[in-house]
Protein backbone atom coordinates (compact mmCIF):
# COMPACT_ATOMS: atom_id res chain seq x y z
CA UNK A 1 0.00 0.00 0.00
CA UNK A 2 1.34 3.37 -0.61
CA UNK A 3 0.52 7.25 0.92
CA UNK A 4 -0.05 10.39 -0.75
CA UNK A 5 0.01 13.29 0.66
CA UNK A 6 -1.68 15.46 -1.77
CA UNK A 7 -2.67 19.45 -1.83
CA UNK A 8 -5.85 19.96 -2.11
CA UNK A 9 -8.21 23.12 -2.01
CA UNK A 10 -11.39 23.32 0.17
CA UNK A 11 -13.99 26.33 -0.94
CA UNK A 12 -16.32 28.10 0.81
CA UNK A 13 -20.12 27.65 0.23
CA UNK A 14 -21.32 29.57 -2.86
CA UNK A 15 -24.01 29.72 -5.88
CA UNK A 16 -21.85 28.19 -8.03
CA UNK A 17 -21.49 24.72 -5.58
CA UNK A 18 -24.90 25.29 -4.83
CA UNK A 19 -24.53 26.32 -1.26
CA UNK A 20 -22.03 23.20 -0.72
CA UNK A 21 -17.92 23.52 0.34
CA UNK A 22 -15.89 22.03 -2.80
CA UNK A 23 -12.73 20.15 -2.28
CA UNK A 24 -10.21 19.53 -5.26
CA UNK A 25 -6.94 18.13 -5.99
CA UNK A 26 -5.58 20.36 -8.31
CA UNK A 27 -2.92 17.97 -9.43
CA UNK A 28 -5.47 15.03 -10.04
CA UNK A 29 -7.65 17.13 -12.95
CA UNK A 30 -11.91 16.21 -12.16
CA UNK A 31 -10.56 15.03 -8.24
CA UNK A 32 -13.03 16.89 -6.77
CA UNK A 33 -16.38 16.58 -3.93
CA UNK A 34 -18.88 18.67 -2.31
CA UNK A 35 -20.44 18.48 0.85
CA UNK A 36 -22.61 20.28 3.30
CA UNK A 37 -19.22 20.50 5.54
CA UNK A 38 -15.83 20.86 5.25
CA UNK A 39 -14.94 17.63 6.76
CA UNK A 40 -17.34 15.47 4.86
CA UNK A 41 -16.14 17.08 1.60
CA UNK A 42 -12.21 16.03 2.62
CA UNK A 43 -13.45 12.38 3.36
CA UNK A 44 -15.26 12.23 -0.11
CA UNK A 45 -12.09 13.70 -1.53
CA UNK A 46 -9.95 11.10 -0.10
CA UNK A 47 -12.41 8.23 -1.82
CA UNK A 48 -12.32 10.15 -4.69
CA UNK A 49 -8.23 10.39 -5.33
CA UNK A 50 -8.18 6.82 -4.02
CA UNK A 51 -10.09 5.32 -7.30
CA UNK A 52 -8.47 8.57 -9.43
CA UNK A 53 -4.79 6.48 -8.49
CA UNK A 54 -6.17 3.16 -8.79
CA UNK A 55 -7.49 4.12 -12.11
CA UNK A 56 -4.06 5.34 -13.28
CA UNK A 57 -2.40 2.00 -11.69
CA UNK A 58 -5.40 -0.23 -13.87
CA UNK A 59 -4.60 1.03 -16.72
CA UNK A 60 -0.90 1.32 -16.30
CA UNK A 61 -1.01 5.65 -16.66
CA UNK A 62 1.74 7.71 -15.50
CA UNK A 63 0.57 9.11 -12.50
CA UNK A 64 0.78 13.42 -13.13
CA UNK A 65 4.67 14.67 -11.48
CA UNK A 66 2.99 16.22 -8.57
CA UNK A 67 1.13 12.99 -7.53
CA UNK A 68 4.45 10.89 -7.96
CA UNK A 69 6.35 13.37 -5.85
CA UNK A 70 3.80 13.06 -3.22
CA UNK A 71 3.59 9.12 -2.59
CA UNK A 72 5.28 7.81 0.96
CA UNK A 73 6.12 12.07 1.64
CA UNK A 74 7.16 12.89 4.85
CA UNK A 75 5.76 16.28 4.39
CA UNK A 76 2.95 16.94 7.23
CA UNK A 77 0.01 18.97 5.46
CA UNK A 78 -1.88 17.66 2.41
CA UNK A 79 -4.84 15.15 2.31
CA UNK A 80 -3.17 11.24 2.84
CA UNK A 81 -4.91 8.90 0.68
CA UNK A 82 -3.82 5.50 1.18
CA UNK A 83 -3.70 3.62 -2.00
Amino acid sequence: MANYRLRYTLNPPSQDTGGLYMAEIPSLPGCSAWAETPEEALDILVSVAREFIASYEAHDDILPPDVQAARDSEVEDGLLVAV
